[in-house]
């Protein structure tokens, strides 16, 4: 029954959410009608035709970012746990999403060029949905809090468990009483405790007690906050919960993870408890996915004629294929087959062993400054990075993406400790954090560091800093061997 309620609500905030970003676009009109006058930057196109013209011509805006922002907005968990999330965590959700949908749409409204789509009123449009957004998510959390200190729509809890975590449970209930939450008792299996008060709480009986419990008072669901050890203990007292319609809620402490974020979901009915050691969301790797592809099309188009200069400066200073294969491995190990433009004299793999000895990196990575298989060209373009640019191909293909850890080499990989592998954890990228920290000036085990903190904190932000900062490497060839 709660689960439905709250699934109810959604489904209205959703409602709500897609009808404000709809009145936005409409009022942006006018708005953007307004400063252009102001600004004396002339009509809008088909402005002549009055708003049924423009929307006419705009409506596949409407058709795609409605959805497009609402998915983005769920797949964020702006909707999960509303009454519960702080205000300032849900406007933040919002806002970072906002921003995802109207980069992306940004994006496409200007490399496909759509003239008759005016990037002013695509940023007035933006602003005044989030706006809106932020309202209506303010005028929601008014009304459920409203409802909550009016009585309507409480949910009586009855607590299985005393111990330290029951209690932190408890003492979170106790200072949000806007979340819509009564406790009406509290249930331990220490004779020891029948009658005396936990936080303010009493204690009305045992967990073989919980039968009698759900008759003599009215809860709506049971939340059990036990240790592992009472797992066998409670099975009865769920299983009779759910023969008298009471839901149920189990909060055991079975593992607490160094590194990963624990989530619930279902497989087939089955439920799971995932343990995530990668702090990237679904809707980020999306648009990040999105960037990728727009980002390594446009880029390789711009560079074109780079490629034919490198590609004939490769033929001049040496013999050889044009272009370097290798195969590199990618997510969770995936292997692909990296491209480059060749940068070595042909063979330049079978001389490594007798070049171990003047290797400059530790660990299992080859390094060496004045490498003497690089071509006096392949020297240049290594300096500026243009060898790196076929990547875009592996891009494109989806191998790689623009910003991520290297992809480092099978033999590597095979000579990795267990905690260098989580870098394969997250797709691997052109560039990286160790790409504009020095690169051959840093030591293998702060290389690995670098990528574990890029994984650690991933962020859309995050990879923009890092392209940033690339442009000022690439240029001033800082860190090349």
């Amino acid at each position: 029954m709660l689960r439905e309620k709250e699934l109810f609500l959604i489904r209205l905030m959703k409602l709500t959410d897609g009808l404000v970003i709809a009145v936005s676009f409409v009022a942006a009109y006018f708005i953007t009608l307004l400063i252009r006058s102001i600004a004396d930057y002339g009509p809008l196109a088909h402005a002549g035709e009055g708003l049924r013209g423009f929307l006419k011509v705009h409506f596949w805006l409407v058709i795609v970012t409605i959805p497009a922002w609402i998915r983005l907005m769920s797949a964020d968990g702006v909707y999960a746990n509303f009454r519960t999330k702080l205000f300032i965590e849900t406007c933040w959700r919002v806002l970072r999403t906002g921003v995802a949908a109207m980069f992306v749409l940004g994006s496409v409204v200007f490399l496909i060029k759509l003239e008759m789509t005016s990037r002013m009123y695509v940023s007035v449009f933006a602003v005044t949905a989030l706006i809106g957004l932020f309202i209506s998510k303010a005028a929601w959390r008014w009304f459920l809090d409203y409802i909550s200190r009016q009585g309507y729509n409480l949910v009586n809890l009855l607590i299985v468990g005393t111990g330290k975590r029951a209690q932190e449970f408890i003492r979170n209930v106790h200072a949000h009483a806007n979340w819509g939450l009564k406790i009406v008792g509290l249930v331990d299996d220490d004779p020891k405790l029948l009658g005396k008060t936990v936080l303010e709480y009493p204690v009305i009986g045992r967990i073989r007690d919980i039968p009698r419990i759900l008759r003599e008072h009215v809860v709506d669901r049971v939340i059990f906050v036990v240790p592992r050890l009472w797992l066998n203990r409670i099975e009865d007292a769920i299983l009779h919960c759910e023969r008298e319609g009471v839901g149920t809620a189990v909060s055991v402490d079975l593992f607490t993870p160094k590194l990963g974020t624990l989530s619930l979901s279902s497989f087939a009915g089955v439920p799971l408890l995932n343990f995530q050691t990668t702090s990237a969301k679904e809707w980020q790797l999306f648009v990040k996915r999105v960037m990728d592809v727009i980002v390594s099309l446009f880029f390789i188009l711009l560079f074109l004629p780079v490629f034919i200069l490198a590609a004939a400066g490769i033929v001049i200073d040496s013999r050889g294929p044009v272009f370097f294969r290798q195969v590199r491995c990618g997510r969770n190990g995936r292997r692909f087959t990296l491209v480059k433009f060749r940068s070595m004299v042909p063979g330049a793999e079978m001389r490594r062993r007798e070049l171990e000895k003047q290797n400059e990196m530790n660990g299992p990575v080859f390094k060496i400054r004045r490498d003497p298989r690089v071509t006096a060209f392949g020297r240049f373009m290594r300096k500026f990075s243009i060898d790196e640019l076929p990547q875009l191909f592996n891009v494109l293909r989806g191998d790689m993406s623009l910003v991520g850890p290297r992809p480092p080499l099978p033999a590597e990989v095979d000579l990795y400790e267990t905690w260098h592998r989580r870098r394969l954890s997250m797709k691997p990228g052109v560039t990286c954090l160790w790409q504009v920290s020095g690169r051959n000036r840093v030591d293998f085990e702060q290389w690995m560091e670098l990528d574990l903190k890029y994984i650690d904190n991933f962020s859309l932000w995050l990879d923009f800093k890092i392209l940033v900062r690339t442009v000022f490497v690439v240029l001033t060839g800082y860190g090349a061997a």
